[in-house]
């Protein structure tokens, strides 16, 4: 029997603690993929971009394979964008079954109100 990457992906997801930082991995991945994505549709090489954001192509290769490890700015970022022809675009998009105060109500039971009066 072979084992193939979809295989061993497929065993290690079935255990919930890898499951959990794959999933809080999922956003960086994403956006590792627009990135790749957009340079690949531009038809630039690493030291291509590099030239026109004024970084070298080291820097280039950092922010393209370690986003968890390096942070860029979004000044970065933009620029990187800029120069492929793209615009960046950040949003906060609100999770799910996430409550905030303004949705929290308050009730008091019929006999306590009695000790407010």
């Amino acid at each position: 029997m072979r084992n193939t990457l979809k295989d061993f992906k497929a065993r290690a997801l079935a255990r919930p603690d890898v499951r959990r930082e794959y999933e809080g991995l999922k956003d960086e991945f994403e956006i590792l993929d627009e990135i790749l994505k957009a340079r690949a549709e531009a038809g630039f090489t690493q030291a291509e971009l590099a030239a026109r954001i004024g970084t070298t192509q080291s820097a280039v290769a950092r922010l393209e394979t370690a986003m968890g490890k390096h942070s860029p700015s979004i000044g970065t970022l933009k620029r990187y964008a800029s120069a492929l022809g793209y615009r960046l675009q950040v949003r906060l998009v609100k999770e799910q079954g996430f409550t905030t105060v303004g949705e929290i109500t308050h009730s008091v039971p019929d006999e306590a109100s009695t000790l407010l009066v």
